[in-house]
């Protein structure tokens, strides 16, 4: 078991983690998902030290590891960690490669060594390239020989920092189907990753990072299917953000118009339907700002890239004021039109009590139905 406590790494400019803490059961499987920059790399290497934490203490089995008195190298030998990089020695062999460690470090004869190193290069299916060197591996090769080599050590802990990220896009499912197969194997494991499927395929629990810390933990089908707080669900959603704030009724409509066409042109969104989120944000702040005397409106538009759907949402104060029955038909015709739901709550325990939602109709890539349809020659 992995048990930290108040963890905080910083750096002279960013403080990836500010403080983490969580309990690691023997034999979970943890995905470790998020944006660039929120500290999952950072979290792998503190665990083994290899990047010290600036406070905060960490226990492997009960054995406090950021104890200055800790013989960290011997705590190691029973924590794998496998890079993005490979990290091969290349001027041996693949099996030289798997043998050192074993041998230097663990007492192993020569013999045993190679039985073992043997054993698990049949493991990834790499068996006949015993003798090459690594230069005259693939990428895809050269990652399966580093698991090899990290499995050699018998670690009951194994740390896989983005193992698939360096490598070409074909050569991703076989490494990933090693590390599957792995993960059957009941042994600690913890991934960075940012393939998704991949990380809901072989988890038993995700941590998702966001804040400087462990922002959400759960099981796959709570983090990817119902995931709880607002960060974890636009993350794994692919949801793209924006959000503006109106406090004038001469509020600078030509800027904001023009931050939503950026956004949208930044996004890829496609360009019938990046007018009809334009137009729907113009009718809701012409409904709205004549029946608000002192306006404080927030508008949040949520893009997926994944359903290529937009959502907008729109909270403001004052009385309540539901404009989906506002009277004003021809606004009103003009929404209906570009809009496939309209929901509306009152909440009198918030500043913004009035909140509307409106899902934008989603515009076809092929207007031609028969293009989608049509049958290889």
């Amino acid at each position: 078991m992995i048990k930290i406590e108040h963890l905080k790494k910083e750096y002279s400019n960013v403080t990836p983690l500010k403080d983490v803490s969580v309990e690691i059961r023997n034999g979970d499987v943890i995905s470790v998902i998020g944006p660039s920059g929120t500290g999952k790399s950072t979290l792998l290497r503190c665990i083994n030290l290899l990047e010290k934490p600036t406070s905060g203490k960490i226990w492997v089995d009960d054995q406090e590891i950021t104890d200055p008195k800790c013989d960290i190298n011997k705590v190691r030998q029973k924590m794998g960690m496998v890079f993005q990089s490979f990290n091969l020695f290349g001027h041996k062999t693949v099996i030289e490669n798997i043998m050192m460690a074993p041998m230097d470090l663990l007492g192993k004869s020569r013999y045993e060594a190679y039985d073992t190193g043997m054993r698990l290069l049949r493991m990834v299916g790499l068996a006949e390239k015993a003798l090459n060197y690594p230069d005259e591996l693939s990428g895809g090769q050269k990652q399966r020989i580093a698991i090899a080599r990290t499995l050699a050590m018998d670690p009951d802990v194994i740390l896989l920092d983005e193992p698939t990220s360096a490598l070409d896009p074909t050569m991703v499912g076989e490494v990933q189907a090693v590390i599957k197969d792995l993960a059957k194997t009941g042994k600690t494991m913890m991934i960075v990753t940012h393939e998704m499927n991949f990380a809901r395929a072989i988890s038993n629990r995700v941590f998702y990072m966001d804040e400087g810390g462990i922002y959400e933990d759960g099981s796959p089908e709570q983090i990817f299917d119902h995931p709880e707080r607002e960060n974890t669900r636009r993350f794994v959603h692919r949801l793209q953000v924006l959000e503006l704030n109106i406090e004038s009724i001469d509020y600078d409509f030509l800027g904001m118009a023009g931050k939503i066409r950026a956004w949208c042109e930044k996004n890829c969104i496609l360009p019938k339907m990046a007018n009809r989120v334009q137009l729907v944000f113009e009718e809701i702040m012409g409904l709205l700002l004549p029946k608000l005397e002192m306006p404080r409106i927030q508008a949040v538009c949520e893009y997926s890239c994944q359903t290529e759907l937009a959502e907008w949402t729109i909270r403001y104060g004052g009385t309540r004021y539901d404009i989906t029955s506002s009277g004003d038909d021809l606004a009103l015709a003009v929404l209906a039109g570009i809009t496939e739901k309209e929901e509306y709550f009152f909440d009198d325990s918030s500043k913004l009590c009035n909140r509307l939602g409106l899902v934008v109709k989603r515009v076809s890539r092929y207007p031609n139905p028969s293009i989608v349809n049509m049958e290889p020659l």
